[in-house]
């Protein structure tokens, strides 16, 4: 099964700036994702996005909901549609009038399954933390203390053992991370951080 695009522009730029509210989004996850593990997942990577946009790119709010919308919609439609995957929630988009930019860092958050090479800092951090944030839960999982305690140590030889959580690509893990001009090893940190405040 090929999740190719086989496109490389997504969207209107005459629909730059265009948002979903909210509401609206939430509307799309809660209709679209029926299994709650998946919608975690997304919630747990659009609250990376959301964290980086603010601590790192210094965004205003609107810049961070941006962010924020992107990770929380980029595996929309991976639950009831895998075969179109992200074919189908890149047309809902592209319907309902949003940014292109926001669009695209769906459509290259995967650039081995979809074709698509991430190109600015929003797709590159949305390629990074999907990868990441899945691993990280994964670990939180076996660990008594859950993510109190994880530290990159650990989780660097966790990722040596490949028959751990064996559904993250570790090529594309250090791919996004040469991608993004940013250390595995700050990627893990600022993660492992976020994450836990997330879930506590």
């Amino acid at each position: 099964m090929s999740l190719q695009l086989n496109r490389s522009v997504f969207g209107d730029p005459a629909n730059a700036g265009n948002v979903l509210s909210q509401i609206e989004a939430e509307e799309l996850l809660n209709t679209w994702v029926l299994n709650d593990r998946l919608k975690l997942h997304m919630k747990q990577v659009a609250h990376l996005m959301k964290s980086w946009a603010k601590e790192k790119e210094q965004l205003d709010d609107t810049g961070q909901w941006r962010w924020e919308m992107a990770g929380l919609l980029h595996d929309a439609d991976w639950d009831q549609w895998p075969d179109q995957h992200c074919k189908k929630i890149i047309e809902e988009l592209e319907a309902r009038k949003v940014d292109p930019e926001i669009i695209h860092a769906i459509a290259s958050h995967g650039p081995a399954h979809f074709g698509v090479a991430p190109q600015t800092q929003m797709d590159k951090m949305l390629y990074a933390f999907d990868e990441l944030s899945g691993f990280l839960h994964a670990y939180s999982l076996m660990r008594p203390n859950g993510y109190e305690g994880m530290d990159v140590k650990g989780i660097k030889k966790r990722l040596k053992d490949k028959a751990f959580a064996a559904g993250v690509s570790r090529d594309d893990l250090n791919d996004a991370a040469n991608r993004s001009g940013i250390s595995l090893e700050d990627l893990i940190e600022f993660a492992v951080d976020h994450q836990r405040r997330f879930n506590n």
